[in-house]
């Protein structure tokens, strides 16, 4: 048995969601956030047997898309103290981040 732990970004998780329910995957889905944009993400916590690992894998790469956006970078202060802005910078977001652990033991009460 395998724990898989996937964070995605928000615009993903119910298309994410929706697909694991079509596919019968059970999955618990936690609000976290973090990333150096601070924004919400969404963190899927799966319990699945080793053989079925490279389908649910296969699921959130289906899901779970990268893409382009501004973000206005901190504002700067130079050597005589004067703030600076900045232009905003273009960043790849998205995608997933994926965690496949062994499992040692797993209790169901």
């Amino acid at each position: 048995m395998k724990l898989i732990l996937a964070i995605v970004q928000d615009k993903d998780a119910s298309a994410l969601a929706r697909e694991f329910v079509q596919k019968g995957v059970r999955a618990t889905k936690l609000a976290t956030s973090g990333g150096f944009l601070r924004e919400g993400n969404t963190t899927f916590i799966i319990g699945i047997d080793d053989e079925k690992v490279d389908d649910v894998i296969s699921i959130i790469k289906k899901s779970s898309h990268t893409r382009e956006q501004y973000v206005s970078p901190n504002m700067n202060m130079d050597a005589a103290g004067t703030s600076m802005i900045s232009q905003p910078v273009k960043v790849t977001v998205g995608g997933a981040t994926v965690f496949v652990l062994p499992v040692e033991a797993f209790e169901h009460f």
